[in-house]
């Protein structure tokens, strides 16, 4: 979930609050990251993060599962956002692999497991290696799926092959990173996703996954191929900075992104029109802009 600011670049905890219940109740998702990359955490303060979490999880109440990002590049301050996170109210926590500092595959193994057994919360892994610079290797997701808090996977490494072993191997539940990837990912076993674009395509997403986990894989390759458009589309610029556009342009304004990011320019939202028109997600009325502009 991006984290809508106000004019003075505030977090606007009752525009979050207010954002999270719509996308719960009006597009169908049924769990929320709070505090992960789309959501800016490298800019925002520890405290803006306890606080986000815990107007999210007071305004979902049960309809949704609140999920934590607590992951850094630093085991003692990734233990501290976890705890801390868990006295705000979050259900889980998702933990990235450290970035930057390139660690060894046994000293990410070390970081999960110390977060994971820093709070009473189940944890989700992210595996993004063109953003952290290091991917998680099939031994470290073996050892990591020992600890019985460890349960489930954001996989964004784009490798089917290798996704669809560790999932036999270790059990773990694996949800797409790649919002275009969803459908192939649950080909080989994946079970669902935490998107980008989602914030405008839950009702869609939602439905492909529906139908392929009822068998209609005909229905689910006709929504993959409708949606496609905006799942590609979010991310011709850095994913917050178009979901932020989306959102102001269906009407639900979540304010402007913290530097170093920019917000979209003209060029950026003609584009994001054109593509949020092919996914079937304008109405005609906003759809005519795309002429008129």
């Amino acid at each position: 979930m991006v984290t809508p600011f106000g004019v003075a670049g505030e977090v606007d905890l009752a525009a979050a609050a207010d954002l999270a219940r719509y996308l719960v109740d009006e597009q169908g998702n049924d769990g929320l990251v709070i505090n992960g990359t789309t959501g800016e955490a490298p800019t925002t303060t520890d405290a803006e993060k306890a606080d986000l979490v815990r107007v999210v999880a007071e305004a979902v109440g049960d309809r949704a599962v609140v999920v934590a990002g607590v992951g850094t590049f630093d085991t003692v301050h990734s233990i501290h956002l976890a705890q801390q996170a868990e006295k705000a109210g979050a259900d889980g926590l998702l933990v990235v692999t450290p970035y930057y500092s390139k660690p060894p595959q046994a000293g990410i193994a070390a970081h999960f497991a110390s977060i994971a057994d820093a709070a009473d919360l189940p944890v989700m892994l992210y595996d993004i290696p063109h953003r952290t610079g290091t991917a998680i290797a099939a031994a470290t997701f073996a050892r990591a799926a020992e600890n019985p808090r460890i349960v489930a996977v954001k996989d964004a490494k784009l490798d089917l092959e290798f996704s669809s072993a560790v999932m036999a191997e270790t059990g773990l539940a694996f949800y797409c990173g790649t919002d275009a990837m969803t459908l192939p990912l649950l080909s080989v076993g994946g079970i669902g996703v935490v998107g980008t674009s989602t914030h405008v395509s839950g009702v869609g997403a939602k439905a492909m996954i529906e139908a392929y986990e009822r068998g209609d894989v005909a229905e689910a390759l006709r929504l993959h191929r409708q949606l496609l458009p905006i799942f590609t589309g979010i991310f011709k610029a850095q994913g917050v900075v178009l979901v932020k556009a989306a959102l102001t342009l269906l009407g639900r304004p979540a304010g402007s992104v913290r530097p170093p990011l920019l917000d979209a320019d003209d060029h950026e939202i003609s584009h994001l029109r054109q593509d949020l028109h092919a996914a079937g997600l304008l109405t005609p009325e906003q759809a005519a802009l795309i002429t008129a502009h």
